[in-house]
C-alpha cells in the first residue's frame, strides 16, 4: 500500500512537473490554439505534439539528455534552424494580420490544409530546442533523481502533456463563436506573431 501511495505520488509530481512545463504560451501551443480555433486537423496536431512529448521524456528518462549534452554543437544548428523556422512563421502570421478578409474560418479540413497543419506541427515542435530543454533534459534531470520511480514520474510528465494539448486543441472550438469577427481573429494572429518572432530572435540571439 505505501509503494502504491509513493507511486502515485511521483506521478502526481511528474504530471505537475510536466504541466508547469508546458503551459507557457509558446509558438508549439500558439500553433495548437490557431489550430484548434479554426477546427483545422486538431486530431492529428494534438497527436503529433503528445506523443512527441511522450518519446522525448522517454529519451531524457532514459538519459539520452547526457548523450546530446557531450555535443553542444547540436543544440546551436538546432536552435538557428528552430529560429529561423519560428521568423518566417510569425511573419506569416503578421501578414495575415493586414490582410483583408481574415475572419476565422471552421471549414479547414481539406487533404491540403490537413498536410500543412502536419508538416508545420512537426516543424513546430521538432525545431524548437526548448522541447528539448524542457522534455529531455530538465524532465529528465528531474526524473533521475526519483531513482527506480523515474519511469513513473517520466509517465506522469507524459500524460500531462496529452491532457494539455487535448484541452487546448478541443476546447479551443468554445472560443470559434468569439473569434468569429475578422478583427478578433487578427487580434489573435497579432499575438501569434508577436510569440513567434520573439522566440525566433530570442534563439538565435541565445545560439
Amino acid at each position: 500500500m505505501k509503494g502504491m501511495t509513493h507511486a502515485l505520488t511521483t506521478a502526481a509530481a511528474g504530471f505537475g512537473t510536466g504541466l508547469s512545463l508546458i503551459v507557457a504560451i509558446g509558438a508549439q501551443n500558439a500553433f495548437v490554439l490557431r489550430q484548434g480555433i479554426r477546427r483545422d486537423a486538431v486530431l492529428a496536431v494534438v497527436g503529433i505534439c503528445a506523443l512527441s512529448d511522450a518519446l522525448l521524456i522517454t529519451l531524457g528518462v532514459a538519459g539520452v539528455g547526457a548523450v546530446v549534452v557531450a555535443w553542444p554543437g547540436v543544440l546551436t544548428v538546432v536552435a538557428w534552424v528552430g529560429g529561423l523556422f519560428l521568423l518566417g512563421y510569425g511573419a506569416l502570421a503578421a501578414r495575415r494580420v493586414f490582410k483583408p478578409g481574415g475572419a476565422l474560418l471552421t471549414d479547414g479540413d481539406a487533404a491540403g490544409s490537413r498536410r500543412r497543419a502536419v508538416l508545420t506541427c512537426l516543424a513546430m515542435t521538432w525545431l524548437n530546442p526548448h522541447v528539448y530543454l524542457d522534455t529531455v533534459f530538465l524532465l529528465g534531470t528531474v526524473a533521475a533523481d526519483r531513482g527506480p520511480l523515474r519511469w513513473t514520474f517520466g509517465l506522469g510528465a507524459a500524460f500531462a502533456s496529452l491532457v494539455w494539448f487535448a484541452a487546448l486543441g478541443f476546447g479551443a472550438r468554445l472560443l470559434s463563436r468569439h473569434l468569429a469577427k475578422p478583427v478578433a481573429w487578427r487580434v489573435l494572429d497579432g499575438l501569434v506573431a508577436a510569440t513567434m518572432i520573439a522566440l525566433g530572435v530570442s534563439l538565435i540571439a541565445g545560439a
